[in-house]
């Protein structure tokens, strides 16, 4: 559920986090979850299939959204711009931005585009979940986009751990070292609260997680 408190801002859960009031209602979880995906599908992957006119950085303006979003979906006709401020400032991964009146997704495109994420206050290293099964051919070759446009990267073990159990139970940990691909030349770009792009990383760069 995400909900307005008045001294706090926008939360997601009965009450507010900080002082307990009720709040606002805003929407409930059902809305949040079928809005969440319609921005994650438009922002990732078709912004054509809304009539979306996206940027090279990704941005798309929020008012352009919510109009298709009633147009396709009459039952949204309710949706104004500050449900979608509250969803983006509540999600806890980071996964959108707004500058001024546009939104975009922070990572996860398939689409070509050139999203100029910081690239400053890298960690030294980086992680990578992949299965028990493709670890050793990652190791003798890199890391290279698959289904996405650029390598998604975790800022720590325990992030690749979470990441990498959406695909299999028991995923395969690798270590990236992220100050020397930075200083061989290698952009990173530090996408979202606990995920980092780049184009690819090869296999001089990547060990075990816990293999020293």
């Amino acid at each position: 559920m995400l909900r307005e408190c008045p001294e706090h801002g926008y939360f997601r859960g009965d009450i507010c986090p900080v002082c307990g009031d009720e709040g606002k209602f805003l929407m409930s979880d059902e809305e949040l979850s079928r809005i969440s995906k319609a921005m994650a599908g438009s922002l990732r992957h078709f912004p054509e299939k809304f009539e979306l006119q996206m940027d090279e950085q990704g941005f798309v303006s929020i008012q352009d959204f919510i109009f298709a979003m009633k147009k396709s979906h009459p039952r949204y006709r309710w949706l104004r711009p500050h449900h979608i401020i509250a969803l983006i400032e509540t999600d806890e991964k980071g996964r959108y931005q707004i500058s001024n009146d546009k939104m975009r997704a922070t990572y996860g495109h398939t689409l070509e585009l050139n999203l100029q994420h910081p690239t400053d206050d890298i960690p030294a290293e980086l992680f990578y979940p992949t299965t028990p099964e493709e670890e050793e051919i990652i190791l003798e070759t890199g890391l290279k986009p698959s289904d996405r446009k650029m390598v998604h990267l975790s800022k720590t073990y325990e992030d690749a751990l979470t990441a990498g159990k959406v695909r299999t139970d028991s995923p395969a940990i690798l270590k990236i070292d992220a100050t020397a691909m930075i200083a061989a030349g290698m952009e990173i770009q530090h996408a979202a609260k606990t995920v980092f792009l780049t184009k690819e990383v090869p296999p001089e760069y990547l060990t075990v997680a816990g293999d020293e």
